[in-house]
């Protein structure tokens, strides 16, 4: 085992010593040791009921035979730190967790690794870290929230707080309203209750064969997530008997499965960087274009918030992601998984007890899956915009440029109603590097939306956004502005051209004009910056490459 490392031997007596020292008992000093990474923090929704699930997970891993250690990982709240300079922190930290739980894992020598996760940038982070150490290793996402509810209707945190701003403002709701709806929205423990990108990674994270069977829509709450905790630690240790290590599973098959079933959700744009980030980290090449590929051939079948009517319960109830699987059994590339099943077994065994939810392919919401990658003038490396969450109308649409160079910026014009219809938002200077962080523009994208702006007005951003965006919002512009991008060209009444269908987006200027601002073009002046933000900023790559750090 890895773990004789640092406990086998003459020279280990030191090693031993401080083992024991823990106060584990000499009777288990021989069995596999396993990590368990958790991020419970008190401050995430998604994870303030991980101290239950640590509980469960350390009665599976001794039951199986194997000796947990529990290490803590840190995590950002994307929802509290949206809107201001926290959201610069969000994606540069899923590299942290990287980093961290390969320090940890490889100063111990660990035989396996559990990792409890659940929201945004936490989960590819860990999956990142899985794949670079390749031991065995398993996902345990503690799960999705259950809606709230207000006026007899089901409610949650994106319509009925980020776009309840733009409503208040515009004289659609009380004030009372407004208070309610705070204290209502989010009534229990778990991750955002849509298809936002910790549901999504969840899903993604099934998908690819990196955690049981039914774990990514289960909501936090039940008590089948901790008996699920409980099957995740036991599991570890047959990962280890078996030496099935986290690349065996984590193949270009995988990735192709993990792909199609986030299309045929709808899923958060934001999956394209982290799908590319892991993939990197497991030494699978994946071009941007594949995400596009596969969209084209997927039809999107499962219709969650924002862009549905759904929530993640309803998913559940359906038979959750072996459900989902179960439609697209016979294009699934076979793999294998943790649970020690082969994903097109798991498919062929699951049942599907909504045919509203999950759709057949038949009778797909739309004939394409969720995200489309956009090339053109204005985007020559790539774009990416979820598709199944624009109005038909908007599809194909060609608006005037409104310029900002900072989200906070754009924020303001639009409260202060100076965005009109017909208008193209741009937000720049807010990419992997010139953010630096790539903040997500969830609270503009919300406002535009519940101003009743989003079937007449475009945002386009090299920054990102959130799972919870809706309307025609294209994010990851690349190259970025702050190196030189085309996006940082734009001026203030210049046409844009937005043709989703045919992948297009075009900046409607003149080549001599455009060679003309190029070679004026100067780049801004580096922002003062210290600490892990400066660090970031030199060393982060372009969105299509999914802003790894090189």
């Amino acid at each position: 085992m890895r773990s004789d490392t640092v406990k086998k031997g003459l020279e280990r007596t030191p090693h031993r010593a401080l083992l024991y020292a823990t106060g584990i008992p000499k009777s288990q000093i021989n069995k596999p040791f396993i990590g368990v990474a958790t991020s419970f923090t008190d401050i995430i929704p998604g994870h303030i009921s991980m101290n239950e699930l640590e509980r469960f997970i350390e009665k599976g891993v001794h039951s199986a035979g194997g000796y947990p250690f529990f290490f803590g990982i840190p995590g950002i709240c994307d929802g509290i730190a949206m809107g201001h300079k926290g959201m610069k922190y969000s994606l540069p930290s899923r590299e942290l967790i990287a980093d961290i739980i390969e320090c940890i894992v490889e100063a111990h020598q660990f035989d396996g690794l559990v990792l409890l996760t659940n929201c945004d940038k936490i989960t590819p982070g860990m999956l990142m870290a899985a794949a670079r150490l390749d031991i065995p290793s398993i996902v345990l996402t503690a799960g999705p929230m259950l809606g709230g509810f207000y006026k007899g209707q089901r409610r949650n945190l994106t319509t009925d707080t980020f776009e309840a701003v733009g409503k208040f403002k515009k004289g659609l709701l009380t004030q009372k309203d407004l208070d309610c709806l705070e204290m209502c929205a989010c009534p229990t423990a778990g991750s955002c209750q849509g298809m936002y990108t910790a549901n999504t990674m969840a899903c993604v994270t099934e998908a690819l064969g990196m955690s049981l069977p039914g774990v990514a829509a289960t909501p936090a709450v039940m008590s089948e997530k901790r008996r699920l905790a409980f099957e995740t630690g036991a599991q570890i240790v047959e990962l280890i008997k078996k030496k099935i290590n986290a690349r065996k599973i984590l193949t270009k098959e995988a990735f192709h499965n993990a792909i199609m079933i986030d299309m045929a959700l709808g899923g958060s744009t934001n999956t394209v960087l982290h799908i590319k980030a892991i993939a990197n980290e497991a030494g699978v090449d994946l071009p941007l274009d594949v995400f596009d590929e596969i969209s084209r051939k997927t039809p999107h079948i499962v219709n969650i918030i924002p862009s549905g009517e759904h929530y993640m319960e309803d998913l559940y109830r359906a038979g959750g992601i072996p459900a989902v699987l179960k439609r697209f059994k016979d294009k699934l590339q076979p793999n294998p998984t943790v649970s020690g099943m082969d994903i097109k077994d798991i498919a062929k065994n699951a049942e599907i007890h909504d045919e509203n939810v999950i759709r057949s392919l038949k009778n797909a919401y739309h004939k394409e899956g969720g995200i489309a990658i956009l090339r053109g003038s204005l985007s020559p490396d790539g774009a990416v915009v979820k598709q199944t969450a624009v109005s038909p109308k908007m599809l194909k649409f060609e608006g005037v440029a409104k310029c900002f160079d900072s989200e906070e910026d754009a924020m303001k014009a639009i409260l202060d109603g100076k965005i009109q219809k017909g208008d193209i938002i741009v937000i720049r200077y807010e990419g992997p590097s010139g953010g630096p962080g790539m903040r997500e523009m969830l609270s503009p994208t919300s406002a535009i939306t519940g101003m009743g702006l989003n079937e007449s007005v475009a945002l386009i951003t090299d920054g990102r956004f959130s799972g919870g965006t809706r309307g025609p919002c294209i994010g990851h512009v690349s190259p970025e502005a702050a190196k030189g991008g085309p996006i940082a060209l734009v001026k203030d009444g210049d046409k844009i051209l937005i043709d989703i269908p045919n992948r297009k987006l075009e900046l409607k200027i003149s080549k001599e004009e455009f060679k003309k601002r190029q070679k004026s073009w100067r780049p801004k002046k580096d922002k003062i910056l210290k600490g892990y933000l400066s660090r970031y900023m030199k060393m982060v790559s372009s969105a299509d490459r999914g802003a790894v750090m090189d």
